[in-house]
């Protein structure tokens, strides 16, 4: 089963903190995003494995864009 974890807002990726295959834990930072000057970490909401990463630094995300699949 596979979990896709989603911008909840408008914003810019300045870190990517996982890769594929690395392993992951309910508050473990995935993704670092920067919105209204203000620097947001996206957590997993449960254990896994990253699978995939959708976004690079630099990227912009709109609400609900797809950015880590963990397996």
């Amino acid at each position: 089963m596979s979990e896709e974890v989603h911008a909840e807002l408008v914003g810019s990726i300045t870190r990517v903190e996982v890769a594929p295959g690395d392993v992951v834990t309910p508050g473990d930072p995935l993704i670092v995003m920067e919105s209204m000057k203000m620097e947001i970490p996206v957590h997993p909401e449960r254990a896994g494995t990253v699978a995939r990463v959708e976004v690079r630094p630099g990227d912009v995300v709109s609400e609900g864009d797809l950015l880590v699949v963990l397996s």
